[in-house]
């Protein structure tokens, strides 16, 4: 099955040069439908580049917290000398959606 998604311009060149192998999304309805070894399409929000990748696995959990405790910090898309933290997803998700859905991880290769 295909999945689309739309990334910004560094994580999408990130995934791109097979540097972040983890997408991080909430576990709503949209991503509760992914499944192992199906594909996502992400589409680069400012040039509209389009990448497709394979689903290796996905990681459920309550929250980003403890998402943040299971993955190292480089695959998920920072950089080694960049702070990393689970308050981060705030930019993009409220807390209320959070604590409804919990977090994904979406392994890729």
């Amino acid at each position: 099955m295909l999945h689309t998604m739309k990334l910004y311009k560094e994580p999408f060149e990130q995934i791109k040069q097979r540097l972040k192998t983890i997408e991080l999304r909430l576990y709503d309805e949209k991503r509760q439908k992914i499944r192992p070894m199906d594909e996502i399409e992400f589409t680069q929000t400012e040039t509209g580049e389009k990448l497709r990748v394979k689903v290796y696995a996905l990681h459920i959990y309550a929250d980003f917290k403890e998402l943040y405790r299971h993955f190292d910090k480089t695959s998920m898309g920072y950089r080694t000398d960049e702070a990393c933290s689970y308050e981060d997803m705030y930019a993009y998700y409220a807390k209320e959606q959070i604590d409804r859905y919990g977090a994904v991880a979406i392994e890729l290769f």
